[in-house]
């Protein structure tokens, strides 16, 4: 399957790409500089896109960037997070809204 053309955002538009029989290069119109080869069109775009400012880094997982500032052990689960600002477990039959209390009633 032949992968998508990734589509470039509009802030983007002071950056060209070019395809060169080395690779593919990306220019900032703004400036004239040039940046590459990447073996890819993809790569180029990834390149293009990269914010030194950012603590992202390519291929980081959310639970990577979790740990990496420290906030991975707050809550663990969905329900952990609904138990913890008091929101109800099970949904009312009857009305489909969240139950009132905070555990399901005993028939």
């Amino acid at each position: 399957m032949k992968p998508a053309i990734p589509e470039t955002p509009a802030e983007y538009d002071h950056t060209r790409i070019i395809e060169r029989p080395d690779g593919c290069y990306w220019i900032d119109a703004m400036t004239g500089e040039e940046y590459g080869p990447f073996a890819s069109l993809m790569e180029a775009v990834q390149d293009m896109e990269y914010n030194a400012d950012s603590d992202y880094e390519p291929g980081e997982t959310v639970e990577e960037a979790e740990e990496e500032i420290g906030i991975s052990d707050w809550i663990d689960t969905v329900e952990e997070a609904e138990e913890e600002i008091g929101i109800s477990d099970w949904i009312d039959p009857d009305t489909g809204d969240p139950g009132e209390a905070s555990h399901r009633p005993v028939d």
